[in-house]
C-alpha cells in the first residue's frame, strides 16, 4: 500500500512538472512572438536614432571601411591591432552562424506561417537591425577582456558584466546563449540537413547526424583560430554557390519578378497567408513571422555575432562594428531576398511542403537536374558551418559561466546534432524561437542602457580622421 501510495505521489509529481514545464514553454513562445518582434524593432529605432542612422548616412564610408579594405586600394584602412583573428575572419565567423537555414528553411517557413507579406516585414526589421548589430559588436569590442595567454574574449556577457555594471544579466545572458546554441544554432541546422537529404537522396536521419557530428568536431577542436581559417574560405564560395543559383532561376523567370515583389508589399498590409485564415490574422503573422525569421536569419538583438566579432584585430570599437552593417545587408537584403523570390516565382510557397524542402522544391521546378542539388549543397555547406561558430558562442558562454569546460560542452554539442537530425521541424522551430527571445532581454537591456556610450563612441570615430570622415 505504502508503495502505491508513494507511485501515485510520484505520479501525481510528475505530472505537476509536466504541466509547470508546458506552460513555461507555451509563455516563452508567447513572449517570442509579438512581445519580442516589437521590442526588438523599436530597439532598432532607438539605436538608430542615437546613432544618427550609419548605414544610411555613410554607406561608401562604410564599404571602403570594411569590403574595401581587403581590396589594395584599400590597404591604408586595415588596422592592425591585438586580436585573434582577422576582421574579415571574424565576419565570416558571424556570417557562417547567420548564412544557414534561417535563409533556406527559415524564409520558407516565413512565407508558410505568414505569407508573402512576411518578407516585407523581414526587410523593415532588417533595416533597424542593421543597427542593432553595430551597436552589439562596438560595445562587445569595447568591452572585451584578454586573458593571460593574450587572447580576447567578448560578447554581451561581458558588455553587461563591465559596462552596466551587472554581472546578474551577464551570467543571465550566458545561460541563455549556452543554451540557445542549441535550438538556433545546433538542433535547426541538423534538422533542417537531415530533412532535405532525406528529401532528395533517401538518405536516413542518422546517417546524416553521425557524419555531421564527426565533421564539426575535427574542426571546433581546434578553437576559434581555426574556425575562423575554415570560415574564410568556406563562407565566401558557398555563398557565391547559392546566390549563382538563384540568379539562374530569376533570370529563367524573370517575367514573374515584378508580380512577386508586388505581392510582398501588398500582402504585407492586406494579409495572404498560404495556409488561408481572414485579413487581419494574416497581417498580423505576416509581421510577427517576417521579424522573427529575419532576426533568425541575421540575428541583429540576439548579440550572439558580436562573440565573434570581438576577438578580432581593431583598432576602435565603431570601426568593427560596421562590418555588423555588412553581415545584416549581406544576410537579409541579399541572400533572404533571393530566396524569398525563389519561392515566389515558382509558385512552391502554395504548395503542402515546408522549410528546406519547399526551397528544394522550387528551385527543382527550373532546375530539375540540379535544383536539388543546388539546395542540398548549399543547405549542407550552411548548416555545416552555422553549426561551427555557434558551438564557438555556446561555448563562450558556458566558459563565462564555470570558468572552463570547454571539451565537455564541445562533446554535448556533437551529441546534440545527432539528436536534432532525428527532430521534428515544427516543434525544433518554436523550441529555437523561444530560445533566442530569452536572449534578447538582456542584450537589449545592455544596449539601450549604454545608447549614451554608443553615440559617444560613434562621433569619437567619425570625427578622428579626415579621410574617415569624407
Amino acid at each position: 500500500m505504502y508503495r502505491q501510495g508513494g507511485a501515485i505521489i510520484a505520479a501525481g509529481g510528475y505530472g505537476t512538472l509536466v504541466r509547470l514545464g508546458g506552460r513555461v514553454l507555451a509563455a516563452l513562445h508567447w513572449f517570442g512572438g509579438w512581445p519580442a518582434a516589437l521590442l526588438l524593432v523599436w530597439a532598432g529605432i532607438y539605436l538608430s536614432v542615437r546613432s544618427g542612422f550609419v548605414p544610411l548616412r555613410r554607406p561608401c564610408s562604410i564599404f571602403r571601411l570594411t569590403l574595401g579594405s581587403l581590396f589594395k586600394w584599400g590597404q591604408k584602412e586595415r588596422s592592425a591591432a591585438a586580436g585573434d583573428i582577422s576582421p574579415f575572419q571574424a565576419l565570416t565567423t558571424a556570417l557562417a552562424a547567420t548564412v544557414g537555414t534561417g535563409n533556406i528553411a527559415g524564409v520558407a517557413t516565413a512565407i508558410t506561417l505568414g505569407g508573402p507579406g512576411s518578407i516585407f516585414w523581414m526587410w523593415v526589421s532588417a533595416f533597424f537591425g542593421m543597427t542593432t548589430k553595430f551597436a552589439e559588436i562596438a560595445l562587445a569590442v569595447k568591452f572585451r577582456v584578454a586573458s593571460p595567454e593574450g587572447t580576447f574574449a567578448g560578447g554581451p556577457m561581458y558588455t553587461l558584466r563591465r559596462g552596466l555594471g551587472s554581472p546578474v544579466l551577464g551570467t543571465a545572458y550566458a545561460f541563455f546563449g549556452a543554451a540557445a546554441a542549441f535550438g538556433i544554432g545546433n538542433l535547426v541546422q541538423a534538422n533542417s540537413v537531415a530533412g532535405v537529404l532525406k528529401t532528395a537522396f533517401g538518405v536516413p536521419p542518422l546517417h546524416t547526424g553521425i557524419l555531421l557530428a564527426l565533421l564539426v568536431a575535427l574542426v571546433i577542436l581546434g578553437g576559434i583560430r581555426r574556425i575562423g581559417k575554415i570560415t574564410e574560405k568556406l563562407v565566401p564560395v558557398m555563398a557565391l554557390f547559392y546566390v549563382g543559383g538563384s540568379l539562374v532561376v530569376l533570370l529563367i523567370c524573370y517575367r514573374h519578378i515584378g508580380a512577386a515583389l508586388a505581392e510582398i508589399v501588398g500582402s504585407a498590409f492586406t494579409g495572404r497567408a498560404a495556409a488561408g485564415g481572414f485579413a487581419g490574422a494574416s497581417v498580423l503573422q505576416a509581421m510577427r513571422y517576417g521579424v522573427m525569421r529575419g532576426v533568425f536569419s541575421n540575428e541583429a538583438g540576439l548579440g550572439s555575432a558580436s562573440i565573434a566579432h570581438a576577438v578580432a584585430e581593431t583598432d576602435h570599437p565603431v570601426r568593427q562594428g560596421l562590418w555588423g552593417i555588412v553581415e545584416v545587408f549581406l544576410v537579409s537584403y541579399i541572400i533572404c531576398t533571393l530566396t524569398a523570390l525563389v519561392l515566389l516565382v515558382t509558385g512552391a510557397w502554395t504548395g503542402a511542403l515546408e522549410g528546406a524542402s519547399m526551397t528544394a522544391t522550387a528551385f527543382s521546378a527550373v532546375l530539375p537536374f540540379s535544383g536539388n542539388f543546388i539546395v542540398s549543397t548549399a543547405l549542407v555547406l550552411f548548416a555545416f558551418s552555422t553549426l561551427l561558430s555557434w558551438s564557438y558562442y555556446g561555448e563562450q558562454c558556458f566558459e563565462f559561466i564555470f570558468r572552463g569546460g570547454r571539451f565537455f560542452y564541445r562533446l554535448l554539442w556533437t551529441a546534440g546534432i545527432v539528436i536534432g537530425a532525428l527532430g521534428g521541424l515544427r516543434p525544433v522551430w518554436a523550441v529555437a524561437d523561444s530560445l533566442n527571445a530569452l536572449m534578447v532581454l538582456p542584450n537589449l537591456v545592455g544596449l539601450l542602457g549604454m545608447s549614451g556610450l554608443l553615440a559617444k563612441l560613434n562621433r569619437e570615430f567619425w570625427a578622428q580622421d579626415p579621410f574617415i570622415r569624407s
